[in-house]
């Protein structure tokens, strides 16, 4: 009679991690249990000095342990909250467990698709890679555009926050006239720092939250002036025009920059996904010619090669059409 593969191996498993567990509970109450006896064998004459050296170096090596736990630990819930702050970001509409959720179902339709389509079955935990990223590719996507639209709205919000500060309003007055009327996202942003700093935050620390939020060059410079003015005094609605014409320059420039640089763009997009649309085309004209690039070791090699290519191919174009303004 012989024991099912998977079951041997989760018993296996099942008692290495027991016994692994028991071992370090062990060491741990063992070491904490012990000490203040160590301690009284010693002042008692029943134990020499090192012993209990022994044992402070044994309870130093537990705390080290723990530390060392602790960083991982610390590790982890510092990305999560760089996730809870790109979510925040995107203004997503949906949770993180949610997020989860739609990426294990999308994962399981790219590869339903790619049984359905007859795909070669090498390709299956590729679809379905590919497929569980459409949700992140989603809310980056909606990221990126609610930074672009806020870079947009920061000249208008510059210049109604200057006309009111020369109306003889407070810097916060001015925050709220933003938010009544500006649309979002920046009036959103704007209505976050506005309710902390009555809630009693500081102003300079409301709007670096902001900043934190909205990663933006010119917001940047917007936080900068405020905390300079709000230390040494000088004309803050003055400070604010510049900044917004400033800004509205770099937008001409830019679009002249993305109107030069459309064709390369578009050049990139087309060298990009023609070799994928060729191997679609041919696979279904003739498969058996196509599977020789994952039935061969020299077509395996080809297919690596060609990745690699596509992938330095797309980082170079974006080097050469991203053009900094």
């Amino acid at each position: 009679m012989s024991l099912d593969p998977v079951l041997l191996v989760s018993i296996v498993a099942f008692v290495g991690v027991t016994a692994l567990v028991t071992a370090v509970l062990a060491i741990v109450y063992g070491v904490n249990g012990t000490r203040a006896e160590d301690r009284l064998d010693v002042l008692a004459g029943n134990k020499p000095v090192e012993a209990e050296n022994k044992g402070l170096m044994k309870e130093d090596m537990v705390r080290i342990g723990r530390g060392a736990m602790q960083g991982m630990i610390g590790g982890f819930s510092d990305r999560m909250a760089k996730w809870g702050l790109f979510f925040e970001q995107a203004d997503s509409p949906v949770s993180f467990e949610t997020f989860l959720m739609l990426s294990a179902g999308c994962s399981f339709l790219g590869v339903g698709g790619a049984v359905i389509g007859n795909a070669p079955i090498p390709l299956y935990p590729v679809c379905g890679f590919l497929t569980a990223l459409l949700p992140l590719m989603w809310l980056t996507m909606r990221r990126n555009s609610r930074f672009k639209k806020f870079g947009k709205q920061l000249p208008d919000a510059m210049e109604l926050i200057a006309r009111a500060l020369r109306s003889g309003h407070s810097l916060s007055s001015g925050l709220h006239v933003v938010v009544e009327e500006m649309p979002d996202p920046v009036s959103h942003e704007f209505h976050l720092a506005f309710e902390q700093q009555n809630l009693g935050v500081p102003i300079e620390v409301a709007l670096k939250s902001m900043l934190k939020r909205m990663p933006n060059l010119d917001l940047k410079f917007f936080v900068t002036a405020v905390a300079i003015q709000r230390q040494t005094g000088g004309d803050l609605a003055e400070i604010l025009d510049k900044i917004g014409y400033v800004i509205r320059e770099r937008f001409k420039i830019l679009g002249t920059v993305q109107a030069l640089t459309g064709e390369g763009r578009l050049s990139g997009i087309v060298l990009m996904a023609m070799p994928i649309a060729i191997f679609i085309a041919v696979y279904y004209l003739n498969p058996d010619y196509v599977m020789l690039l994952f039935t061969t070791e020299i077509g395996k090699k080809m297919i690596a090669g060609g990745i690699v290519m596509q992938v330095l191919g797309a980082v170079a174009i974006k080097k050469i059409i991203d053009i900094k303004v």
